[in-house]
């Protein structure tokens, strides 16, 4: 068993301090739970998707059997399609991670923990230093709170993206079943 450093006896802590690294954790936490939410909506959307393909799918093969040869329909069922495949892209999209890896190294970093740091004697070495030290800690803090509202600005920019292609799609699905029933009906 590998025998550990002993560590210096932290200094005197300071309430203001620990205020403060409490509101920037709070930031993390908050951001974080941003990004919860957009992959929530998006599989929601997703969720949609299925249900109504799959009524599509079980009701296509009646409507196939009425349908009128109309150049204004097809143009109607393409533009749906296309606004459906762009809606379920940027669902996909934002389950999707994207990682920078343009920034200083952060112990606060998932991936810089295990690349960045060495084993985990001297990631926890440093990982103590920077605790320790007010200003790199904030500074480690603050990066973190930019790289994580940064992936959750694209997350809900692609949630966004989807949810209009959705409600484009739906208002050409109405003009769709709206057309059809008139065509079939004359």
């Amino acid at each position: 068993m590998e025998q550990s450093e002993q560590l210096p006896n932290p200094p005197e802590k300071n309430k203001h301090t620990d205020d403060l690294v409490d509101h920037y954790w709070g930031s993390i936490n908050y951001v974080t739970s941003l990004i919860k939410a957009s992959e929530l909506k998006a599989g929601l959307i997703l969720s949609f998707y299925g249900i109504l393909l799959n009524f599509i799918y079980q009701s296509v093969s009646i409507m196939l059997a009425d349908i009128p040869n109309e150049f204004i329909l097809f143009v109607l069922l393409g533009l749906w399609f296309i606004c459906t495949v762009a809606s379920i892209y940027f669902s996909i999209r934002c389950f999707i991670p994207r990682i920078e890896a343009k920034y200083d190294k952060n112990i606060f970093f998932f991936r810089d923990v295990i690349t960045k740091f060495g084993n985990v004697s001297e990631f926890s070495k440093t990982f103590y230093e920077i605790s320790i030290d007010e200003d790199r800690l904030f500074q480690q803090l603050g990066q973190q709170i930019f790289i994580v509202s940064k992936i959750a600005t694209l997350k809900f920019r692609n949630v966004n993206l989807s949810l209009r292609f959705l409600a484009a799609g739906l208002i050409l699905l109405l003009c769709t079943v709206v057309y059809y029933t008139f065509a079939t009906l004359l």
